[in-house]
């Protein structure tokens, strides 16, 4: 396994686990679950109310510069803009029982972290295995990927001691972490409360800690490795290019944009 993945995350025998814990910026609480988790009965009918949430976009006076950074208000995080909330909880890695801590990721590298329903069903595997044959290609972006789900450490280790071919996961190269407490899930806003499993949420936080994207899909709709590729150099770009803007469906090499109506044109007329 590559040495920039071990080296964020420890091995600890499983029965120092107590539980997954999410700590800083968000109060996680939740009630000990039964070892038995039931799988709904429909993963197309699901239904949820819409949550509404606002963002500011703060503004310069007449002759200062604008700033295209959006913050979130403090009462409904998290949301893109601000910290993501730490945790610390066990994962499976290597076909090992590790710890994974969020917060030591910061100055390091950019995360990828998706969460998904449950072990041993259908869309999850395609997803899991997609990100794991493309790790390299995220490691180049100095990236790490973090699979969650709300199962145990032994269900992940015995997901990925199944053969793909009969629908487990294999080996992988990034580890897929337990959150049997459901506190990550639930500071993240992916859990479906009256089901206890999180829909498939996927965040990109930056390398000092920040979410700057999340997407949200209901249970049966499977996510795309190449778009979430796409967004992370998008990201990497205008920090590298504080002065620039990434356009619809900008790629490397691509043209961008200045944010503002004289170096807007430019683009505009370019195209």
């Amino acid at each position: 396994m590559a040495a920039s993945t071990a080296a964020l995350i420890s091995s600890a025998p499983s029965r120092a686990f107590s539980s997954s814990k999410s700590t800083p910026l968000v109060a996680a609480s939740s009630k000990p679950i039964s070892q038995t988790l039931n799988f709904p009965k429909s993963i197309h009918g699901l239904y949820l109310p819409r949550v509404a949430h606002s963002a500011s976009l703060s503004r310069g006076g007449s002759h200062a510069r604008k700033s295209f950074v959006v913050k979130a208000s403090a009462r409904e995080l998290p949301l893109v803009g601000n910290v993501a909330p730490d945790f610390e909880a066990e994962a499976v890695f290597d076909q090992e029982f590790v710890k994974v801590k969020l917060s030591e990721y910061i100055g390091k590298k950019y995360v990828i972290l998706f969460f998904y329903p449950l072990d041993f069903t259908f869309v999850c595997p395609t997803e899991i295995t997609a990100f794991s044959n493309r790790h390299a290609e995220f490691a180049e972006l100095n990236t790490e990927i973090l699979g969650v789900s709300v199962d145990s450490v032994f269900s992940h280790l015995a997901w990925v001691q199944t053969d793909r071919k009969s629908g487990g996961l294999g080996d992988l190269k990034y580890p897929l972490i337990s959150d049997v407490t459901k506190s990550i899930s639930k500071s993240y806003d992916v859990l479906i409360p009256d089901q206890g499993i999180a829909l498939r949420g996927l965040f990109i936080i930056d390398k000092e800690g920040v979410i700057q994207h999340s997407t949200i899909n209901n249970l049966a709709i499977g996510r795309s490795v190449d778009e979430t590729k796409r967004t992370l150099q998008a990201l990497q770009y205008v920090q590298d290019n504080p002065d620039e803007v990434c356009p619809a469906g900008w790629k490397p090499g691509e043209k961008s944009m200045k944010p503002d109506p004289k170096g807007s044109k430019e683009y505009f007329s370019a195209i």
